[in-house]
C-alpha cells in the first residue's frame, strides 16, 4: 500500500468511526428535541395540525440518521473493493458482511426504525386531545402515514444497500481497470 493509499485508509475508517458516533447522537439528541416540541403542543392544548411541528422534527432526525448510515455503508463497501480486493488484504469489511447476523443473534437496527416508529404513534396523542374534525384528523394522520411510510421505505432499501453498493464498486473499479489497461 502506497503512502497515500495508507492515508486514504485511515482517514475513511476514521470518517466510519466519527459517522457512526454521530449517528447516535443526532437520534438521542433528535427524540429529546421531539419530546420537547410534542410536550409543548400538548402543554399549549395548541390546535390538531400543531402536532406537524413535532412531526418535522422526528422526520428530520430520520433522515439525518440515515444519510449517516447510508454514507457509512458505502465508505465500507469502497473499502471492500479497493481496499480489500483479494483474499490476502480481506479484513474487517469482508468479515462484516460475511458475519451478517447469524440465526439467534441479536438483530441492530441502525436507523433506530421502532423508536421512530413509537415517537410517530405517540405524536399523534396530543392531536386527538382537542378533538380534532375529520379534515384534521386526515390530513393529521396522512402526514404521519407519510413518515410511517418512509420509515419502512428506507428500512427495505437499507437491507439491501450493502450489496447494491458492493456491486457498483465492483462496476467502477472493472472500467477504471479496463480504462488503465487501454491507455498502455
Amino acid at each position: 500500500m502506497t503512502p497515500r493509499e495508507q492515508e486514504e485508509y485511515r482517514a475513511l475508517r476514521a470518517t466510519i468511526r466519527e459517522r457512526g458516533t454521530a449517528r447516535i447522537w443526532i437520534f438521542v439528541s433528535g427524540l429529546a428535541a421531539w419530546a420537547a416540541a410534542t410536550l409543548a403542543t400538548a402543554g399549549l392544548s395548541a390546535p390538531p395540525v400543531a402536532t406537524l411541528v413535532p412531526l418535522l422534527v422526528l422526520a428530520a432526525a430520520f433522515e439525518g440518521v440515515l444519510a449517516l448510515h447510508v454514507g457509512v455503508e458505502r465508505i465500507g463497501r469502497y473499502l471492500q473493493v479497493f481496499f480489500e480486493g483479494d483474499a490476502e488484504t480481506a479484513r474487517w469489511e469482508h468479515a462484516a458482511m460475511a458475519f451478517g447476523t447469524p440465526k439467534g443473534a441479536a438483530g441492530l437496527d441502525a436507523l433506530f426504525s421502532i423508536p421512530f416508529l413509537l415517537a410517530a404513534i405517540f405524536n399523534v396523542l396530543p392531536a386527538l386531545i382537542v378533538e380534532p374534525t375529520s379534515a384534521e384528523l386526515i390530513f393529521i394522520g396522512g402526514a404521519h402515514a407519510l413518515f410511517l411510510l418512509r420509515l419502512g421505505v428506507a428500512r427495505d432499501v437499507a437491507k439491501k444497500q450493502r450489496a447494491i453498493d458492493l456491486e457498483r464498486f465492483r462496476e467502477l473499479q472493472r472500467s477504471t481497470q479496463s480504462a488503465q489497461r487501454s491507455q498502455s
